[in-house]
């Protein structure tokens, strides 16, 4: 599933961002105290603004991403504020690109639909107890030229899952930027 744009739009798209940092989604930051502390894998990491925040409040974090532009901003970033960051570049519409991750404590989804096939993929790299936070754009959200239908979490994209989770915390937000989900579920 290619979710807004290719690795081509990606790395153009971090190629030409400013120098500074975008702030950590505010969903994260407002529910940082569901996670467990230790290790988290930031999944679809882009430049890194929810990488630093995490690792600036203590976690161990591992950023994967499949834009090269944006792991190298990552890292440089993390430079810049003496952090060291793991990183790894990972293609997620590839089946296996995630064997070679250890498990973690925690695994954030952040403005990514994952396909059910590596939701349950990502499942496997969590510890049990671990904590699942997603969130992205939203079934109500209004499609556009930039995200589309396949671009919205559903409820449904958990099916293959749920019997691996306990729902923790489920929360619709909307604001200028469009209409949210937030899935906080807990490996059982």
């Amino acid at each position: 599933m290619e979710y807004m744009g290719d690795k081509t739009y990606w790395d153009s798209k971090f190629e030409i961002r400013g120098n500074s940092l975008l702030s950590p989604e505010k969903a994260l930051v407002d529910n940082i105290g569901y996670l467990n502390k230790g290790t988290i894998l930031d999944v679809a990491c882009g430049d890194g603004r929810n990488t630093l925040y995490l690792l600036q409040n203590g976690f161990d974090v591992t950023g994967i991403d499949f834009s090269n532009k944006a792991l190298e901003r990552l890292n440089t970033f993390a430079n810049r504020v003496g952090y060291e960051v793991k990183t790894k570049q990972v293609d997620l519409s590839i089946s296996n690109s995630l064997n070679e991750l250890k498990n973690f404590d925690n695994i954030i989804i952040n403005h990514y639909r994952a396909s059910k096939e590596v939701l349950r993929e990502i499942s496997k790299h969590l510890k049990n107890g671990g904590i699942l936070f997603i969130c992205g754009f939203g079934y109500k959200h209004k499609v556009d030229s930039k995200i589309k239908d396949e671009d919205l979490i559903i409820k449904s994209d958990f099916k293959e899952i749920k019997d691996m989770f306990d729902l923790i915390k489920y929360e619709e937000i909307e604001d200028e930027r469009g209409f949210f989900v937030i899935y906080i579920l807990k490996k059982s």
